[in-house]
């Protein structure tokens, strides 16, 4: 594994994203980390990757309307066709400097072909 198989993005969370809790919905989080999973796993391989499972997914502490959080994605293995990621996102205020994680999961990508049957791993060519 390489440094490339960690990827980092930041998104601030506006109303739209919430409940009527004001809180991060549910559905936005699993998103938001699907996309994650699928950037992390994508720079590991450089082949297209689909989302085959998110595998335990916690919820640890609510996001806020209002704060940003910072998903980071680290490829954990690889197994024949396809890649485990882990995958952490981080609440914090703009306004200060508490840094608390939110949500984790693990998600299974696994590298297809154009009709998007797996492919091995090791038939993928290195990347230039």
């Amino acid at each position: 594994m390489t440094a490339e198989d960690e990827s980092r993005f930041v998104e601030m969370i506006f109303p739209e994203q919430a409940n009527h809790y004001g809180t991060l919905f549910g559905g936005t989080a699993l998103a938001l980390m699907g996309k994650a999973a699928f950037v992390a796993a994508s720079r590991a391989v450089r082949h297209p990757v689909v989302m085959a499972a998110s595998e335990r997914i916690d919820f640890h502490a609510p996001v806020r309307v209002g704060q940003m959080v910072e998903l980071v994605a680290r490829v954990e293995r690889a197994g024949r066709t396809s890649l485990g990621v882990a995958v952490e996102m981080h609440a914090e205020s703009p306004a200060g400097p508490e840094r608390r994680v939110a949500v984790t999961g693990h998600f299974v990508m696994v590298a297809v072909d154009a009709a998007g049957r797996p492919v091995p791993l090791a038939s993928i060519p290195p990347a230039a």
